[in-house]
């Protein structure tokens, strides 16, 4: 698949998904379940993620993009991370893709892809 086809393309490039990675992440630290992940971390450690979640997401899209970070066993290791807790940040997860009127195919391949993930996420 080109680029140009990617859902990197289709969703609106870097700054359309830096802004979903930054609605998002601002929404599950102001949850009161999953606040907890966010607990104590400074600014800058915050500002890392972000920035690792939007690579992470551009380069998995199909973006240019290089993710230089850890694979997501090793990074959510031993958090405790539990099917509640993942419920919950797909619920925050669809409302922040809802909030930027991403249409309903691109919304339904991100979501594919998360679910993707989830076994390496959830304990």
């Amino acid at each position: 698949m080109s680029e140009n086809n990617s859902l990197y393309s289709r969703l609106g490039g870097y700054d359309a998904i830096s802004a979903v990675v930054n609605e998002l992440i601002s929404r599950l630290m102001q949850d009161s379940l999953l606040g907890r992940f966010w607990e104590n971390r400074g600014a800058d450690g915050i500002n890392r993620e972000k920035q690792l979640l939007t690579d992470y997401l551009c380069a998995n899209a199909g973006g240019p993009m290089l993710y230089t970070g850890r694979d997501n066993k090793t990074s959510h290791r031993g958090m405790g991370i539990t099917k509640d807790d993942w419920s919950v940040f797909i619920s925050h997860l669809n409302g922040t893709l809802t909030h930027f009127q991403v249409p309903e195919n691109e919304q339904s391949d991100v979501l594919a892809f998360i679910e993707s993930t989830k076994t390496d996420i959830v304990d």
